[in-house]
Order: C-alpha cells, then structure tokens, then sequence
C-alpha cells in the first residue's frame, strides 16, 4: 500500500485552474519533489496536503485514510515554511517545544524530545538563544526541529531554502537528505530550482500549469524528458526536429544516426534532445558542422554557442574555442534521446 494517495485533484481559484485533475502516489520513506514553475500548483497541492486549502474535487488518503475531512492539527503532517514562521519572543527551545506543549505533555517528555530532535539539526548547543541571534540557516534548522519534534509520518517542505544565499543552501540540500535518510519518513518538497530537486530527490514530480507533466527519478527526468517543457526545464537543451525512420534510426540535420529509442511509428515527426555536455567540438569536418559564435567561461566549463545551419547549439565543454572557429559536432547514440512532438 502507498503511504499516500492523490486521486483527481482539482482546485480553482477565481478564474484560474491551480489542479487540474491531478493525480499521482507517494511511497514511504521517499523523498519526493514537486518542481516546476511559479504557478504551477506545487504549492497549492502541499497546501491541502498540510490542510490549508480544500481541493474543489478529488481524494487524498494518508495510510489508507482520508485525511480531507481531517483538520491540519490533527494529521500526522507537519510544514516547514518557506519563511520559518517563527516566534520571535521564543527562544530555540521554546519554539521546538511549542507543539509538544500544546498538547499537554509531561515537561520531562517534552524536554527528552526536544533535545533529540535539536540534536537532530545541529543546535544542541543552541537551545537557549534568542531567534533574533541567528543566522538564516540557523533559523531553517529551527524549523525543521519543530516539525520533526512531534514525529510525523510525512513533512512538507515549501521552498524552504529560498531565502538562503548559494553556499548555505547547497550545504543545506546535503544536510536536508541526509536527515530525511536518518529519519526515515517521507519528505514532500516544494521548489522550483532544478539543482536542488536533482540532488536531493528520490522522486521528482514535474507542474506546469497544473498538470503533472512526468514523474521519475532525477537521472530519468534529465536523460529522458518526455516533453520539450521538461527539457527545457530541467537543465539546459539542445532540441532539434527530426524524423524517426524506425527502431533505433532518426534522421536531423540532414543525417541519419543510430540511437537508443524505439517503439515510435514509422517516420513519424519527433524531436531529439542532446545536453550540452554530451557533446564534443572538433576542428575538422565531421557529419554536423558550424561555426563558434560565442564563449562564456562558467566556471568548470565553457559555455559555447555554435550555430549549425542557422540553428543555435549550445555546447559544455572544458576546452575553450576562438569565435569564429568552423567546427564539427560529435556525440554517441546515448546521448540523442527522442522524445514525441507534444
């Protein structure tokens, strides 16, 4: 059995569809990410998830259980918010414990848990400073401490990295992983920055405009994207029209390559998706040639625009090429990855 199931959900708000008929399951212990762009629905899906938003129609079922009926204190759910939403008269401890002791437990339970659950995060040694002392990492691990005191089965998570600057928050993706591993409950997380959801997902389901466009693991998702919308999302794309003559055989830019695709029509029209780092320069005439049109140093690699029959490539590479260069494009029959024309 699924630990949660989502069956038709549909929400509106004004004259906007946020879910338009959505429908999809989660596992246990899995770490689940809903990316996409602003608008898309991720939030408001999380939303009723936590029971702060009724969907107009559809089903939802924690364990087997309906949980719309259920109010948002009563499921075994818990939210990190995006912006903390902290006490600020509360001091560490205090804002941890302030659920335990809305529930009137004995002050002896409350500090045990307390204290795991800070020790969980890093924070031991913090639990008498004030919230105003610390640093928006800090701030975020609070947070976290709060929802996981009171043991949930699953914790949602809305964009709570999003305020953080670059460095803390890939050090915090790590951390955040690696907590939901020690855990062991299900983590649903809400964001739209594709870095984070491929490095942290055991899952990613990817919105637009309220639909779910794919679901899959991170290395499916980027490899084998089943829409243009997700190619270009996830990472960046080369995507070129091409024909697919038959098993394993597609035809584009005016050559016919062997690829690892099959089960399309005869000729049908399609599209070919090739990433920028699979794909090789030479200064030698090869199957595809083009001219370099512009060069940017990123970092661990060059960024390379290379225009082919008019047509821009953009290519990853560790080797730097003079504006102007003709070159050829070379790539193994792993990297073309064919997908319909929807």
């Amino acid at each position: 059995m699924h630990l949660i199931d989502i069956n038709h959900l549909t929400k509106t708000f004004d004259d906007t569809r946020a879910l338009d008929d959505v429908s999809f399951y989660i596992d246990e212990n899995e770490f689940i990410t809903l990316l996409g762009p602003s608008g898309c629905g991720k939030t408001t899906l999380l939303r009723i998830l936590g029971g702060f938003e009724t969907p107009d129609a559809g089903s939802v079922s924690l364990s087997g259980q309906d949980i719309l009926t259920v109010p948002a204190f009563e499921r075994e759910v818990n939210t990190v918010f995006q912006h903390y939403a902290l006490f600020p008269h509360l001091n560490v401890y205090d804002n941890v414990a302030f659920g335990l002791k809305m529930k009137k437990m004995a002050p002896d339970v409350i500090a045990d848990k307390v204290s795991k659950a800070l020790k969980m995060v890093r924070l031991g040694s913090l639990s008498k400073r004030r919230i105003q002392q610390l640093s928006g990492g800090q701030k975020q691990r609070v947070a976290i401490a709060r929802a996981i005191v009171n043991e949930p089965k699953v914790l949602l998570l809305d964009e709570p990295l999003a305020a953080l600057d670059l460095k803390l928050r890939q050090d915090m993706q790590y951390e955040l992983k690696e907590l939901q591993r020690n855990l062991g409950i299900t983590f649903i997380y809400v964001t739209h920055d594709q870095e984070e959801a491929l490095t942290m997902s055991d899952t990613i389901v990817v919105m637009n405009e309220g639909h779910i466009l794919q679901i899959g693991t991170p290395v499916d998702i980027y490899n084998e994207p089943k829409t243009k919308f997700v190619a270009h999302f996830i990472g960046e794309s080369n995507i070129i029209p091409a024909v697919m003559n038959a098993d394993y055989r597609v035809t584009f830019e005016g050559h016919t390559f062997t690829c690892v695709d099959h089960g399309f029509e005869t000729n049908q029209p399609v599209s070919v998706v090739i990433r920028p780092e699979d794909i090789t320069l030479k200064q030698e005439e090869g199957i595809i040639n083009g001219v370099v049109d512009a060069i940017t140093f990123k970092g661990v690699h060059y960024e390379i625009i290379v225009y082919v029959n008019d047509k821009e490539y953009v290519i990853h590479s560790i080797h730097p090429q003079e504006v102007g260069t003709s070159v050829s494009l070379h790539f193994d029959a792993e990297a073309i990855h064919v997908m319909a024309d929807v």
